[in-house]
């Protein structure tokens, strides 16, 4: 089901943790634009990141829900960088429909040297390494993965250059963090995360402007370099408009998804489709980290036990599980 887009406050407003997919035929463009509050305020509170971590990770769970909520089937979209920066990976993983977890990786000493210095941008923090794209469907299905080097100042441009290189599809992306302090109901000093991003693709539908696909494994010709779109007035024109968006607009709560879209494409009619939840929710289980403990030779067991048991604590949601040794036979 399809719907013009509406002003704020009207019935369909999408609000927060809620990915809005959207169509501009005039442009012959489609994409995503989303705003992200307690979903990301809770991933990023449970582990206390340093602030420029927490924007990094908030701008890469931003991308991958954006990308994730596209897939046409059952399976995972995981976003994740591997560099010699201080921030040496950083991991969004998204399960279909809707479920998403997280988590950074970073070196403290070098991370605190990076700061002191002022370099503190993301290709500063990265470092030199690579951004990987993985698609998952499932243990019967191969997996698909994309790799480009990080080459950009931003997030933003490496994704834009995975695109480029990889699935030839011209894009533009918009990332922004937003680091929000107010008062709660006492009057004591509350502080919370946003984030917001918007995705546009250029998917002509005539063939000799060559369609081509939003997913891996599509029908897009092989050799094709996006370059051969700068002249499309189409694609310049939305190129133009998208790179006008501001950092506030993305996370502001007062604009929400679909008055930045209606400011950006209403003259040339955008059309929105139903919002996809997303929800912080991770995939770990006592039974998965079992499984994976049964695995462990006796001598391996013994040296995991502490107090008299093995506790394994997931990376992405902080949850601890505690196992009795016995139940290993150790």
């Amino acid at each position: 089901m399809e719907t013009d887009i509406q002003p704020r406050g009207e019935p369909g407003f999408a609000g927060d943790d809620r990915v809005l997919p959207f169509e501009v035929d005039g442009l012959d463009a489609r994409g995503r634009a989303v705003q992200l509050g307690p979903m990301i305020d809770s991933i990023l509170s449970r582990h206390d990141y340093p602030e420029p971590v927490a924007r990094l990770l908030a701008e890469a769970i931003a991308l991958t829900v954006l990308l994730g909520t596209s897939l046409k089937f059952e399976g995972r979209l995981i976003v994740q960088t591997k560099g010699d920066g201080p921030v040496d990976m950083l991991v969004a993983d998204f399960s279909t429909p809707g479920n998403l977890r997280a988590y950074a990786r970073f070196d403290e000493d070098r991370l605190a040297g990076a700061q002191a210095a002022g370099m503190t941008s993301s290709a500063e923090l990265l470092g030199r390494g690579v951004l990987a794209f993985t698609i998952d469907q499932g243990e019967y299905m191969q997996r698909y993965q994309g790799i480009v080097e990080m080459n950009g100042d931003t997030l933003e441009a490496m994704a834009e250059t995975y695109f480029r290189q990889s699935e030839q599809i011209p894009t533009i992306v918009r990332l922004a963090v937003a680091e929000l302090i107010d008062r709660d109901s006492d009057g004591k000093p509350r502080h919370s995360w946003r984030a917001g991003g918007i995705v546009v693709q250029f998917l002509p539908h005539a063939p000799e402007r060559m369609r081509q696909p939003d997913l891996p494994g599509g029908d897009a010709p092989e050799g094709i370099d996006d370059r051969m779109h700068d002249d499309d007035d189409s694609w310049a024109e939305a190129k133009a408009l998208v790179s006008t968006v501001q950092p506030g607009e993305l996370t502001d709560p007062e604009v929400g998804a679909e008055r930045l879209l209606y400011r950006l494409f209403h003259e040339r009619g955008a059309k929105i489709y139903p919002p996809v939840p997303v929800l912080d929710k991770c995939s770990c289980s006592r039974e998965r980290l079992g499984d994976v403990l049964s695995g462990f030779s006796t001598e391996e067991l013994r040296d995991s036990v502490e107090d008299g048991e093995i506790t394994v604590q997931c990376e992405f949601c902080s949850t601890a599980y505690r196992f009795d040794p016995s139940e290993f036979g150790a």
